[in-house]
C-alpha cells in the first residue's frame, strides 16, 4: 500500500531571514556610504583626472596627443620648478621651527596657570587664524609698503630709511612673518589641548620629588605632547609646500621680487591659467604632491621612532 507524499511545495523549507551579520554589514555601508561617495567625488576623481591629464600634451599641430611620461621627465629637468621648491624648502626650514617654537611657548605659558588674563590672551593669540589669508596678506602688504604703508610713514616721520620688506632679499622673510602671525594661534591650540589632558597625578608626583618647572616641562609635558608636536609639524610642512595665497597677493605689490614661479603652487597656477599649459601644470602638481607626501611621511616615521 503506497503512502501519499506531500506536495513539493509543502516539503520546501521556509526561507531563512537574512542573517544578523549580513544586516550588520549593510548597515555599516549605509553609514559610510555618503562619506565614500563624497570622498570619491572630491578627492579620487580629481586626482585620477590630473594623472590622466599629465599623460597628454597639447600641440599646435595634431592637437592633444598621448606622451606617456614625457611631461614628468620635463618636470624633473625644469629649473624653474626646482628653484621654487628650493625656495619653499628654505622657507620651511626657517619659518616652521620659529612658528612652532612660539606656539609651544605660548601653550606652556597658558598651561602654567601663572598667566594673568589667560582666557583673553588665548583668544587674542588665536584670533589671527580667523582672518582669511587673502585679507591678512593685503593688510600686511600695505603695512610693508615703503611708499604708502607703515614702513613709508615711519621713514617720513623719523627721517630714516628702513629696509624695504618687499625687496627681493627680504620678501621671503616678510611672507614668513605673515604665515607665522596667521598660524601661531592654530598650533598653540593643538599644543594647549594636548597639555590639558596630561594627568595631574604626574605633576603631583613631580612636586613631591622636588622637581622645578623646567624639569616638569622637560620630563613630563614635552614627552606627553610628542604626538601633537608631530601632527603640528606635518601640517606645517604641508602648508609650507602649498604656499600660494601670500605670494600671489603680494606679487601685485612687489612684482620685481615675486615672480609667477616663486613657489611650486604659484608656478602650477601660472602654467594653467596664464600659460594655458594644463597638462604640464597637472604634472607639476602631481610631482609636488608626491614630494610633499614623502617628506611628511618621513617626518611621521621619525616622530613615531622617537616616541617608541
Amino acid at each position: 500500500m503506497t503512502t501519499l507524499q506531500p506536495p513539493v511545495a509543502a516539503r520546501r523549507r521556509p526561507s531563512r531571514p537574512p542573517s544578523r551579520r549580513s544586516r550588520r554589514s549593510w548597515t555599516g555601508w549605509g553609514f559610510i556610504g555618503p562619506f565614500v561617495t563624497v570622498f570619491a567625488l572630491v578627492f579620487l576623481a580629481p586626482l585620477a583626472y590630473s594623472i590622466y591629464l599629465s599623460l597628454f600634451r597639447e600641440r599646435l599641430i595634431g592637437g592633444t596627443t598621448f606622451v606617456g611620461l614625457d611631461n614628468y621627465q620635463q618636470a624633473l629637468r625644469d629649473d624653474q620648478f626646482w628653484a621654487a621648491l628650493a625656495r619653499v624648502s628654505l622657507f620651511l626650514a626657517v619659518q616652521v621651527p620659529i612658528m612652532l617654537g612660539i606656539a609651544l611657548l605660548v601653550a606652556l605659558a597658558l598651561d602654567s596657570g601663572r598667566l594673568y588674563g589667560k582666557d583673553f590672551f588665548r583668544v587674542s593669540v588665536f584670533l589671527p587664524y580667523a582672518v582669511p589669508a587673502v585679507v591678512a596678506s593685503l593688510m600686511w602688504g600695505f603695512m610693508y609698503g615703503s611708499r604708502f604703508g607703515l614702513v613709508g610713514d615711519i621713514n617720513a616721520a623719523l627721517g630714516v630709511s628702513l629696509p624695504d620688506p618687499l625687496s627681493p632679499g627680504l620678501v621671503l622673510a616678510s611672507i614668513g612673518n605673515i604665515v607665522t602671525w596667521e598660524f601661531v594661534g592654530y598650533n598653540m591650540l593643538i599644543f594647549y589641548s594636548a597639555l590639558r589632558v596630561i594627568p595631574h597625578s604626574l605633576y603631583e608626583a613631580a612636586q613631591i620629588d622636588g622637581a622645578g618647572q623646567w624639569r616638569v616641562i622637560a620630563a613630563i609635558k614635552l614627552p606627553a605632547i610628542r604626538g601633537a608636536l608631530v601632527i603640528a609639524t606635518i601640517f606645517s610642512i604641508i602648508g609650507s609646500f602649498q604656499l600660494f595665497n601670500e605670494p600671489a597677493i603680494l606679487q601685485k605689490l612687489a612684482p620685481n621680487a615675486i615672480t609667477t614661479d616663486y613657489t611650486p603652487n604659484y608656478y602650477t597656477y601660472s602654467l594653467s591659467f596664464s600659460g594655458q599649459q594644463h597638462n604640464y601644470s597637472a604634472t607639476v602638481a602631481i610631482v609636488m604632491g608626491l614630494i610633499t607626501m614623502v617628506v611628511a611621511y618621513a617626518v611621521q616615521l621619525r616622530g613615531m621612532h622617537k616616541g617608541a
